[in-house]
């Protein structure tokens, strides 16, 4: 390959097979080997990641985007996903939309005795608040142009006087 075309592969072209994978577990409920291949590319408003469900666990807590669409593609294996407090069986093969919003908090539950591999696409809108209905928590993400972005997890209740420490 020319150079330009070794600098363009590397900022638009990640093979999930490829990239290394981090472990991200809380037992009992999580476990999951995951990759995210959005870093570092191009791109600017589209995430995406592969993620390895390990037999019998979550992937995360349930949850909603209020800005974030979601794109669940089934690569292997079979399992649940909670949506809407509703319980619906998934298998390779399935992609699954989930809009932003309250009406469709949603969680991938691996339910079989074998892992359950996915890839996770996704809008970045920023910013980004996050709802966890099981904890009462939220999250607020702002990434603008920071290379780390501000990331705040709270419950409702924590909450500071609009007016607290201003002159």
């Amino acid at each position: 390959m020319s150079a330009k075309a070794d600098e363009l592969a590397r900022k638009l072209v990640r093979n999930f097979h490829e990239v290394e994978k981090t472990a991200e577990v809380r037992l009992p409920l999580y476990e999951t080997l995951s990759a995210r291949l959005g870093t570092d590319t191009a791109a600017r408003h589209l995430g995406a990641s592969i993620d390895i469900v390990a037999a019998g666990k979550r992937s995360c807590p349930y949850h909603f985007h209020h800005a974030q669409e979601e794109m669940f593609v089934i690569l292997e294996g079979d399992g649940t996903l909670r949506v809407a407090d509703e319980l619906i069986p998934i298998k390779a093969g399935d992609v699954i939309f989930i809009p932003p919003g309250p009406e469709y908090p949603h969680q991938i539950i691996n339910s079989s005795e074998a892992p359950l591999k996915y890839l996770s696409i996704g809008t970045r809108h920023d910013p980004e608040v996050v709802e966890y209905p099981d904890s009462g928590k939220y999250q607020a993400i702002v990434r603008g142009r920071e290379e780390v972005p501000l990331r705040v997890i709270q419950r409702k209740g924590n909450s500071l006087d609009y007016w607290d420490e201003e002159p």
